[in-house]
């Protein structure tokens, strides 16, 4: 007896060796995108020797996402993050199993809870108020400004006031805090032969495994110095408000975790904290703002609904942020065409499964394309179009039930910050929108404004948002 074939999903045919490489350019989310549209929203394609399903429309994201979650809730094996995140110590990355459980229930309970999220609004709205100032100050003289750098130098100063408890000199290009976190995430999206060509691991012909140990080292030091210091801190006085190094090891030193949890937990840990938290705020800002001066009637429809909600004689607190029903569609819109990770961190399989009739082996690497998700003209009408109305009256949410709206992913892998993330979105985008009206410089037209993305760990744009503010609010 001849045994069948298992079916395997259906995907274009590859090259000897190389398989679809060849079809792939610079935005790897966009180029699936487009190959989906041939061979189907659940299709196999080969990048190397590495054979990897596609997902890309919320049929066939819920059913990874949901009806099979457990099977696809571990990760692949990731060089950087072995060489990088002590052995794939940290919770991003780890395996699936019961350190990942343990780790993704610290983290829900202990560092980004509700009442640890709370803690520290006092502070972002002190670092809003901060760039507000130096706004105002380029209003006075009508300066052009560099939003997109003074959204990261934001996002940067608040990710390491809630970890560290004090800014760091991010203005350094090749050491100290900003290089570390830059080049670890540099190094974490850039291409690998040898996990595409498994054979040419030892060789290292990139030079990344080198490169990997270096980064290793230097955010081995710089989180050791991180720590050092917390603990010749900690006979001081006590803090108002203790940041998340001094939360981490206060468990470290406490027992209370009730698994294996030590300082090199502690630091891997805090580095997925620090990349996961930085560029996905900035980028997720920029991409709503440039939106936003693409459509000045978008842009009038939000400042009216904060004059209506706020007025003209304070700025945005984060209180408000419940009552601004535009506010949350315009957020919505601009995730679901700018998600900032398009292809969600890859899953990989812990068993053999069916899903949809194909055969899904035990070890299979899975990536939802979240962007083409967003795209999808079967659920979106237009859905080339910026029009945040579209969620009028929807109920659908961007939490992970609604597979239509995925940019924070959805079950076990799901972003465990993403109340964070979203709080940290919606009060700098209020803000902005609030305090000023913008002027494109040197005559720009909303149109001519440059969308094209850059594809990394975080997709962002490939061109800076430049613009001119005039101050809007009567505060005295």
């Amino acid at each position: 007896m001849f045994k069948l074939k298992k079916k395997l999903p259906p995907g274009p045919r590859g090259l000897p060796l190389i398989g679809n490489l060849h079809m792939i350019g610079e935005n790897l989310h966009q180029d699936l995108y487009k190959i989906a549209k041939k061979y189907g929203p659940i299709m196999t394609i080969r990048f190397g020797l590495v054979p990897t399903i596609v997902a890309s429309s919320p049929h066939a994201a819920e059913q990874f996402l949901k009806n099979h979650d457990l099977i696809f809730a571990s990760r692949p094996y990731h060089a950087a993050c072995h060489y990088i995140f002590y052995n794939q110590r940290n919770l991003i990355m780890a395996k699936y199993g019961p350190h990942w459980r343990n780790m993704r229930k610290l983290c829900a309970l202990q560092l980004l809870s509700s009442v640890k999220i709370n803690s520290f609004q006092p502070m972002r709205k002190q670092e809003l108020e901060i760039l507000v100032n130096f706004l105002k100050k380029a209003a006075l003289n009508q300066d052009e400004v560099d939003l997109s750098a003074k959204v990261a130098y934001l996002s940067a100063n608040m990710a390491c006031l809630m970890v560290f408890g004090k800014k760091y000199n991010i203005d350094e290009d090749n050491k100290g805090f900003k290089g570390v976190i830059q080049e670890t995430s540099h190094i974490a999206a850039t291409p690998n032969l040898a996990e595409l060509f498994p054979f040419l691991r030892f060789l290292d012909l990139q030079g990344l495994a080198r490169r990997m140990k270096q980064v290793a080292k230097s955010c081995d030091e710089f989180l050791e110095n991180v720590i050092d210091e917390h603990v010749r801190l900690s006979t001081d006085e006590k803090k108002q408000t203790s940041d998340i190094v001094d939360t981490l090891m206060g468990i470290m030193r406490s027992g209370e975790a009730e698994f294996e949890f030590d300082r090199c937990h502690v630091k891997a840990v805090l580095l997925d904290l620090l990349v996961a938290s930085m560029d996905t705020s900035s980028a997720a800002i920029e991409w709503i703002l440039s939106e936003l001066f693409r459509h000045p009637d978008v842009m009038k429809k939000l400042q009216k609904e904060l004059e209506h909600v706020v007025g003209r004689k304070r700025m945005v607190e984060e209180s408000d942020l419940e009552n601004l029903q535009y506010l949350d569609m315009v957020i919505k819109e601009g995730f679901r065409l700018h998600p900032v990770a398009p292809l969600l961190l890859p899953h990989e399989s812990i068993e053999d499964c069916i899903v949809d009739g194909f055969h899904m082996p035990k070890g299979s690497r899975l990536l939802v394309n979240v962007w083409a998700i967003g795209r999808d003209s079967d659920t979106w009408l237009e859905p080339e179009k910026f029009i945040p109305e579209r969620f009028q009256g929807s109920n659908i949410d961007l939490r992970g039930q609604n597979f239509q709206l995925l940019p924070f992913g959805s079950g076990r892998r799901s972003c465990p910050g993403l109340q964070l993330g979203l709080t940290i979105v919606r009060l700098a985008v209020a803000q902005l929108v609030h305090c000023f009206d913008w002027k494109l410089p040197n005559g720009m037209m909303p149109k001519d404004i440059d969308m094209t993305e850059k594809f990394g760990l975080v997709t962002a744009k490939t061109q800076h948002l430049m613009a001119i503010p005039n101050y809007r609010l009567h505060i005295q």
